[in-house]
């Protein structure tokens, strides 16, 4: 029997010393400590090493295409307002070929938490350079050299008006468990960007490297103060760890969805009526 429930035994297919197990097992306690309902609990992800996590649960869970993960996730929202959705996978996916797609997500603000694994790299191809690597930084591709910012995801969050930003490190397994636990239990949008390392193909950003790079925001931040947590987020030494805002009472999502204003039973609950339908479609032809 697994120690945890939402724990299976399954092929890995991760390198050895890899940030994503780090991940893993933090998203295994987070699951446990918050008892939520298996049947009411969905994973979305895109491609990638990262994008594998959900396999590696017991969970529900859907594989969308490379940086297609949130609009599939807005559409499960739709569909079923109920259900408890975690969005999982890594900075590539999210923020190189998904970078669009989590701008207009964050305006929506659904319902919905979004863990990014963020090593600074591509792994699943190899070793180029990730919307997050650092300029200047070599790879097989960017031989000489990377030449782009870094991208911000804090900053981006917070500025788009993410209702929950915050970012954490596999490095801290307690802390970034609690701050996981806070964005799943917080009603809007919630980003989580994870800091990581790739063992394979970032000898750069390591272990050691995040861990003397990074620091906690001060207690006394006052989370609700926008101005003060993109301060934080613009931060490079160090890097903030924790919660830099979280805003309360805002409207999601599936409020503004009109075939819930009367009825708030999901839409696959309900009775269809075939012959309006058919009807429809009839005057498409």
């Amino acid at each position: 029997m697994n120690a945890k429930p939402f724990d299976i035994t399954t092929d890995v297919a991760w390198c050895p010393g890899c940030g994503d197990y780090g991940l893993r097992n933090i998203m295994l306690d987070v699951l446990a400590d918050l008892h939520l309902n298996s049947e009411n609990l969905c994973f979305v992800s895109g491609i990638g090493q990262a994008a594998k996590s959900p396999q590696y649960y017991d969970v529900n869970y859907f594989n969308g295409l490379h940086g297609r993960a949130l609009p599939a996730a807005v559409g499960i929202k739709a569909a079923n307002p109920d259900m408890k959705l975690i969005v999982q996978s890594g900075d590539g996916d999210i923020y190189g070929e998904g970078g669009n797609h989590l701008i207009h997500t964050i305006r929506r603000n659904p319902d919905m938490t979004v863990i990014v694994h963020d090593n600074m790299v591509y792994g699943l191809t190899k070793g180029q350079a990730s919307p997050t690597s650092n300029q200047g930084m070599k790879t097989p591709i960017q031989t000489a050299g990377v030449s782009a910012f870094p991208f911000n995801p804090v900053a981006l969050a917070i500025t788009m008006g993410a209702t929950f930003v915050a970012r954490g490190s596999v490095g801290d397994k307690e802390k970034t468990k609690e701050v996981i636990k806070a964005a799943i239990l917080h009603k809007g949008f919630a980003l989580v960007d994870v800091f990581q390392a790739c063992v394979s193909f970032n000898k750069i950003n390591t272990h050691k490297w995040y861990k003397d790079n990074t620091g906690y925001i001060p207690e006394e931040h006052q989370k609700n103060d926008r101005l003060k947590a993109l301060s934080l987020a613009f931060s490079e030494e160090p890097f903030f760890l924790g919660i830099f805002y979280q805003v309360e009472g805002i409207k999601i999502f599936e409020d503004f969805i009109s075939v819930y204003e009367n009825l708030h039973e999901p839409l696959y609950k309900r009775n269809r009526n075939m012959s309006v339908i058919k009807e429809i479609m009839d005057q498409k032809k």
